[in-house]
């Protein structure tokens, strides 16, 4: 008999509805929280008021019969550590457990990093080994995980990452700079492909499995200022963020080799993609499942309904 569950993620970023068929995304629904131009994200009190106009939207977009539905998974906070809390996951968790109740069927929890991880192993392919590296990088988040399969969810070892600002919150922020629309991954990504000359010096800030990235913020507002061209602008932040990961990843991997896996909006990223991939044969998210997505929810939903 077919199993059909759903998984639901209210990250600050976006509202997401997923649906899950016997182990395989059926549904992927994704409804953007709107930023006003020039903004660089939203405060809590707003997210929550925008996944209150979204799900209702996210709900009708569905074309699955919810009365097939035998299980609904949410995301209940950021990360699976103590004290770990974002009050616009409450939006989720009304939701699930409203679906559920009126539904009669089991509700399941996890984190949404956990989603992130469960949605890039699925989609990049990646023999799941039971234990690999994670980079977590988003415009919330900058990890660098050494991940250990635990049932149907991980266990998540933080090895390194930022000491200051994420590399999304990087790109967002130069991309208002620049005057593009939020978020900017997108557009950075197209800038930098358009660029084809010298870029200026690079000092990266690394220090084992750790680093700093505000002084490339600095950066790019002089680049800025000085009046060069938007795509060199784009190509040197990503060139940056790239170098930094590398550094990272090679200090990680002289400790144990083991695969090394990209989820997180970032690692959409067309220049980080092929040279992680071309480099150390990376594995990533595909695009749908890198950014902020309810498939990990509802993959993990599934797994620990089918495994009791």
């Amino acid at each position: 008999m077919s199993v059909t569950v759903l998984g639901i993620d209210t990250s600050n970023y976006t509202t997401s509805l997923a649906v899950c068929r016997d182990g395989e995304i059926i549904e992927n629904i994704k409804l953007p929280l709107p930023v006003k131009d020039g903004g660089v994200g939203l405060r809590q009190s707003d997210a929550v008021f925008a996944h209150t106009v979204n799900l209702p939207r996210a709900y009708e977009s569905l074309k699955t019969d919810l009365s097939s539905v035998r299980a609904v998974g949410y995301s209940d906070r950021p990360r699976n550590v103590e004290g770990s809390y974002m009050p616009c996951f409450l939006c989720g968790e009304a939701s699930a457990v409203s679906v559920g109740r009126a539904l009669n069927v089991p509700v399941y929890k996890s984190s949404h990093q956990e989603g992130h991880i469960k949605a890039a192993v699925y989609s990049s392919k990646m023999p799941d080994t039971g234990r690999f590296y994670a980079y977590h990088l988003s415009g919330g988040t900058f990890e660098l995980l050494k991940v250990t399969k635990n049932g149907a969810s991980y266990d998540c070892e933080i090895k390194g990452g930022t000491l200051d600002v994420t590399a999304g919150q990087i790109i967002d922020r130069v991309g208002v700079m620049l005057g593009l629309p939020f978020p900017c991954g997108r557009r950075i990504d197209e800038l930098a492909a358009g660029f084809t000359g010298k870029l200026p010096q690079i000092k990266i800030s690394v220090n084992g499995c750790g680093c700093n990235l505000s002084g490339v913020e600095n950066k790019a507002k002089k680049l800025i200022d000085g009046k060069e061209p938007p795509e060199l602008v784009a190509a040197y932040i990503l060139e940056y963020i790239k170098r930094t990961v590398a550094a990272m990843t090679d200090n990680t991997l002289h400790d144990e080799n083991l695969p090394v896996l990209f989820s997180g909006g970032v690692s959409s990223n067309s220049m980080l993609r092929k040279y992680f991939t071309g480099k150390y044969g990376a594995y990533f998210a595909e695009p749908a499942f890198s950014a902020d997505n309810a498939a990990g929810t509802a993959l993990i939903t599934y797994d620990r309904f089918i495994n009791g």
